[in-house]
């Protein structure tokens, strides 16, 4: 029982960070936590150091757990695993994909432009989920389990970065999920790959101010702290 209520505050407290409603700097105090959600302190305390492993917290002894900043490397990082994995799952998905999945991506990006300029993110949510659905059809866990983790922290940047905001409403990502979906729809893994690998270049130009000249493709890119990456 208490490994399942651990496994419950984790999820609570990892959707309130990842949504800004706990912020950067918010400071995390076991009593606290543990009297908010009337639990003991052990769950709440496996719950925080979970967390912890993963990222999302410090810990500052005698004091609690301080939620991390985002910084522009952390960033650079989760969009460039998102470069490595998502045109390849685009790929795979593209030569297997079923009528059905193309249906529901297609209902997902018509939920992402509707809310696009009444919610900016209820229509974030929508592209979240239209990326999480295609890595869930490539059947591969491991993959999977990365970009899970790559989309959650994708959100939080959005949330709690502001010059990020205003990208969730543009018209050029929705064209690019739906040019993601048409070569899908054909059977076009090429053409799917290439599709994902231009969005997500689009990606990183708006949140790390890249030339698109430097995200897309495969040689050296530029680090947001300066120095070059090279992939082999």
């Amino acid at each position: 029982m208490a490994g399942s209520i651990s496994e419950r505050l984790t999820v609570t407290l990892r959707e309130r960070i990842n949504s800004g409603v706990l912020a950067p700097g918010s400071m995390l105090i076991e009593p606290a936590l543990a009297q908010e959600f009337n639990v003991s302190k052990t769950p709440v305390r496996e719950s925080l150091r979970q967390l912890t492993s993963e990222g999302l917290l410090q810990i500052l002894p005698k004091k609690g757990y301080l939620v991390r900043a985002i910084s522009m490397n952390d960033v650079y990082e989760v969009l460039e695993m998102r470069l490595l994995l998502e045109p390849h799952v685009c790929s795979q998905v593209a030569r297997m994909h079923s009528a059905q999945l193309i249906q529901s991506l297609q209902g997902l990006l018509d939920d992402q432009e509707r809310l696009a300029v009444s919610d900016p993110i209820a229509s974030m949510h929508a592209a979240r989920l239209f990326h999480s659905e295609l890595s869930h059809a490539a059947r591969n866990s491991r993959i999977l389990a990365a970009l899970d983790t790559c989309f959650a922290q994708t959100a939080r940047a959005h949330y709690v970065l502001p010059a990020m905001q205003p990208y969730m409403s543009q018209s050029e990502e929705i064209a690019e999920h739906r040019a993601i979906l048409a070569a899908l729809a054909r059977a076009d893994a090429d053409g799917a790959a290439q599709a994902m690998r231009s969005h997500l270049a689009s990606i990183r130009s708006a949140m790390l101010g890249l030339p698109r000249s430097e995200t897309a493709g495969s040689g050296a890119q530029a680090h947001p702290c300066g120095a070059a990456r090279t992939h082999e």
